[in-house]
């Protein structure tokens, strides 16, 4: 981390940047384990296996308690747990434990009590908490993952400056009537091309006021769109190291190939596909728009200037259309994101990124890094 320079992490700036928050506002924490038992007594905290946990003890439990609620006049600082859904962005399930192992239920005795809600966790909880928080009037924040570079860095910002940076970029791409992305896998290329409608850009930016219920996830720092169709292909990087071309028609992945590694991986995606189509749908475009150190994590490092990526399923959390119920099976209703970068993806170069608007090509990014284009929205010309 060297060639970066951060202030030391500091829970209550992050809250006073992010909330603003008044008052006699209460705040909790939800983490997630794979059993509710490890909960008690802070059991949890002698397992090395949940270091985010620990984080979520560590640097913000003990730092709210520390004089961060003090400092900001907020109340409450209870801390809950519940059982981990397995997946990126699945619903929550309603039972809790609380840290004497009393049980209780999020909608109930959580959600409607609570103004802030942190949730650090294993899989991210950013549209479920999105949805609740809609629903029971709160603010939160997601940040699942948190490992020290994370804390040291992304959590570290002035997210004031970040907002500032998003804008530039937000309206740099404003607009668009589709983008069209290039890859390379050794000497093969391919495209994909995402319409986006003219829509406005989206950004996530780290600052959640209280104008109205909402939940940031952070690290922020993205500009993004959901598509609203998409044709081409793309090759993707599965979790085993396998990589998999793409294939998309109507918005949606509707087959995968093997480039090289596992065909059974490709087979079981296959299956998936066929099994419930709405998997492959292509819930989401988007872009970096921070520079930041490479942290191991996608949800840093798809914030790094330079990087993008696109997501499947779930899209009702950034004003999609997709939702848990027009899944065939609950446990496929979540959103991944796909991340392209040196670091994630070093067998894959986007070449580069061009965005259609009124008429006019304009090139974005060039081999993972920002064209004419962002740099001139960001120095401000």
């Amino acid at each position: 981390m060297s060639d970066f320079s951060f202030p030391p992490f500091s829970l209550s700036r992050l809250l006073q940047n992010t909330f603003r928050p008044k008052k006699s506002e209460r705040v909790c924490i939800l983490i997630d384990l794979p059993d509710l038992r490890l909960a008690k007594n802070w059991a949890f905290l002698k397992d090395e296996r949940f270091s985010i946990q620990r984080h979520a003890y560590d640097s913000f439990y003990v730092a709210l308690h520390d004089g961060a609620m003090s400092e900001l006049g907020l109340i409450g600082g209870e801390f809950f747990t519940y059982e981990e859904t397995g997946g990126s962005n699945l619903d929550l399930p309603d039972r809790a434990v609380a840290q004497n192992g009393t049980g209780l239920s999020l909608e109930k005795d959580v959600y409607p009590n609570y103004d802030i809600i942190l949730c650090i966790s294993t899989y991210s909880a950013t549209a479920p908490l999105t949805a609740f928080a809609k629903r029971y009037g709160f603010r939160g924040a997601t940040l699942h993952g948190v490992n020290d570079i994370i804390l040291s860095s992304g959590l570290a910002v002035d997210y004031n400056e970040v907002s500032k940076d998003a804008e530039k970029l937000r309206l740099a791409l404003n607009g668009a009537d589709f983008f069209e992305i290039d890859f390379q896998v050794s000497d093969d290329k391919h495209t994909l091309k995402l319409e986006c409608g003219r829509q406005e850009a989206q950004k996530s930016h780290g600052i959640c006021l209280s104008d109205e219920p909402d939940v940031a996830n952070l690290p922020a720092g993205e500009v993004y769109f959901v598509p609203t169709g998409g044709e081409g292909a793309f090759p993707m990087q599965y979790a085993d190291g396998t990589l998999g071309l793409q294939e998309v028609s109507d918005g949606r992945i509707t087959r995968a190939t093997l480039i090289r590694g596992d065909r059974a991986t490709l087979d079981a995606h296959n299956a998936k596909l066929t099994d419930d189509p709405v998997t492959g749908e292509l819930g989401e475009l988007g872009f970096g728009t921070q520079v930041l150190p490479v942290s191991g994590r996608d949800i840093q490092d798809e914030k790094i200037l330079g990087t993008m990526h696109v997501a499947t399923g779930r899209s009702d959390h950034l004003g999609g259309d997709l939702t848990p119920d027009k899944f065939a099976r609950v446990q496929n209703a979540t959103h991944d994101d796909i991340l392209f970068s040196p670091s994630k993806t070093p067998d894959i170069t986007v070449t580069q990124v061009r965005m259609h608007r009124n008429g006019e090509s304009i090139v974005v990014l060039e081999n993972y890094q920002p064209a004419d284009h962002l740099r001139r929205a960001l120095a401000g010309d």
